[in-house]
């Protein structure tokens, strides 16, 4: 079967999943003393947080955490759907922010390296196009300003 005819489809199959997704989502952040608050999802995930890092983490580094969330599941899904198998799965993400408040990202830089069969440059691309320029939600709450840059590297094994 052609790249091409592996392609086709891929959109209608990602957007059934995203339909699926709710359109409101609920949380609650609690202070918990000093500049630490936990934060827990309606699903009862928590997460800390806390100005000083010696607790929990950044809201920022959660911020790059659920961009490389967001565009890894929808990566993941778009290969599977092109008949890849994947073994595993790696992205690394560093975030330039504004040095003056607010300080919010100006850039994101993101590495991704995976390993399976049936993977090929075109595949990867076109998965990180779709994900970056049309389904990554986090991605396009942000900025419209911020800089993305997205590299990968792949092993067929």
């Amino acid at each position: 079967m052609s790249e091409e005819k592996e392609i086709t489809g891929l959109e209608e199959t990602l957007d059934a999943y995203k339909s699926k997704v709710s359109q409101v989502n609920k949380a609650t952040l609690t202070w918990d003393k000093e500049l630490i608050f936990v934060g827990r999802t309606n699903r009862g995930y928590e997460v800390e947080y806390d100005a000083q890092q010696q607790w929990g983490c950044s809201p920022t580094e959660t911020l790059l955490l659920s961009v490389a969330g967001c565009m890894a599941i929808d990566m993941v899904s778009f290969l599977k759907k092109m008949k890849c198998e994947i073994k595993s799965y790696k992205m690394d993400i560093m975030g330039e922010r504004n040095p003056t408040p607010p300080q919010y990202y100006t850039s994101m830089e993101l590495i991704i390296a995976v390993t399976g069969s049936g993977l090929t440059a075109k595949k990867l691309e076109r998965a990180i196009s779709l994900s970056h320029e049309k389904y990554c939600s986090v991605y396009h709450t942000l900025r419209k300003d911020m800089k993305m840059k997205v590299d990968y590297t792949f092993e067929n094994a």
